[in-house]
């Protein structure tokens, strides 16, 4: 899950626009994508939504999931490329440092490219990672724990190290099971096209607006995850939607 921001019309706020938030979420084992809009970034939305959900939860360092933390029901997951980044910003601040640890993640990533390119199979992916990933783990973790007392907290490679360490057991947890994936990229990506979208159309005319268009963006991203056309889909179920009853409008979803 991420979430995103969608500037929408509202004349009870003084500049006219309101600030709200599409919250994406995505399964990768049953291959859909939901976008709900919600009027904040608050814990409101991904509460309800996530009620009575039973899983591995994916997201970056944002506060308001650490409340999944207390249900049992949910074990989090933490984003390897967010970590990662942490350390990119931090090439201007210490190139030698930061360019060290961009080294164990390239290590990292060129493990999972080996599972994607060959094919493999959740068991083989969690073989693979259990033999390699946990020991470049392991030497990331000792250097930086090597190394934090020789930076300033406030320094860019001070912060990464802290964020790395902070949400370690997380970051780690993507090597016991092969169906998780190590990053949460793939939802970011379903992000993109409402990037491009906020460009064009500025904004959503009213809150209402905003949440019909988190349904179509909800069906065209599972259309496109499942390299499925989404006109000849739309053009194939739109005639059948009048005739389907309410409990079987699930079967028309594009998977």
């Amino acid at each position: 899950v991420d979430e995103s921001p969608i500037r929408v019309l509202d004349r009870d706020k003084p500049n006219g626009t309101h600030q709200g938030y599409y919250w994406v979420y995505r399964s990768t084992e049953k291959n859909l994508i939901l976008f709900d809009y919600q009027k904040g970034r608050g814990r409101d939305g991904p509460t309800t939504m996530l009620e009575g959900f039973k899983g591995h939860l994916q997201t970056d360092g944002y506060q308001v999931y650490e409340q999944f933390e207390k249900n049992k029901n949910i074990q989090l997951v933490g984003c390897m490329a967010h970590a990662r980044r942490y350390f990119d910003q931090a090439l201007q601040n210490d190139n030698a440092l930061a360019n060290e640890a961009l080294n164990f993640f390239a290590q990292l990533y060129a493990v999972e490219k080996i599972a994607r390119e060959q094919d493999y199979t959740h068991d083989q992916c969690m073989q693979l990672r259990q033999e390699k990933s946990v020991n470049i783990l392991a030497q990331l973790k000792q250097w930086m724990q090597d190394n934090i007392m020789h930076v300033t907290p406030q320094s860019s490679i001070g912060k990464a190290i802290t964020y790395t360490l902070a949400r370690w057991d997380k970051l780690c947890l993507y090597t016991t099971n092969g169906k998780i994936q190590i990053d949460n990229n793939l939802v970011e990506n379903s992000i993109r096209p409402l990037a491009i979208g906020r460009k064009n159309y500025l904004f959503a005319g009213s809150h209402d607006a905003a949440a019909r268009a988190a349904a179509i963006y909800s069906l065209m991203g599972t259309c496109k995850i499942n390299n499925i056309n989404p006109y000849q889909w739309l053009e194939q179920t739109l005639p059948l939607i009048n005739d389907t009853k309410l409990s079987q409008l699930a079967d028309l979803l594009p998977v």
